[in-house]
């Protein structure tokens, strides 16, 4: 089983590549908003049960995937140092049956996002759609580092198609 971890800052184009890499590969797509809104419409952001139960759910999502060599791609905004113990719990599920997972992130230019977070499609899955909450996230979260304890292939995509990007990871992770 092969987990493709895509992660970087809001609007930085983590779904829209992750849908063409899919595409290619056939790997099921498990985007951030499928658990989030779910746990969403009984916890609320930011409760205490929204994040166990969002942690919870996607760690077992991980595990029976793993077991069962499904191979999936997961997009995710990283926070440093907060998420460190999710991540390290993934890498654990995903390693007990034998899986790999491939870190892959994502990042632009400063102004780049700027333009891309209002974009219709973002509001289709509730993401952030302001550019003030977009200056306030990546400060307040840290959502432009990279995670320090794994390798990953760090991709520029600010005038890369999501088509290329996607053709770079399958070539990069021999997918």
């Amino acid at each position: 089983m092969k987990l493709v971890f895509i992660y970087g800052p809001p609007a930085v184009g983590k779904l829209t590549v992750a849908e063409e890499l899919s595409k290619i590969t056939r790997y099921k797509l498990f985007h951030n908003h499928l658990t989030f809104d779910l746990v969403d419409s009984l916890f609320p952001y930011g409760s205490k049960n929204f994040g166990k139960m969002n942690t919870q759910i996607r760690l077992i999502l991980f595990e029976e995937a793993a077991m069962k060599n499904v191979n999936l791609i997961f997009t995710y905004c990283y926070s440093n140092p907060s998420d460190n113990s999710f991540v390290k719990e993934v890498l654990k599920k995903v390693s007990k049956y034998k899986g790999k997972v491939c870190f892959v992130q994502l990042l632009c230019n400063n102004k780049e996002p700027y333009k891309r977070v209002k974009h219709k499609k973002r509001k289709k899955y509730g993401k952030l759609t302001k550019v003030d909450g977009f200056k306030k996230s990546i400060k307040k979260w840290n959502l432009l580092s990279s995670i320090p304890f794994v390798k990953s292939f760090n991709i520029d995509n600010t005038k890369i198609s999501p088509k290329k990007i996607a053709q770079m990871i399958k070539s990069h992770y021999k997918l």
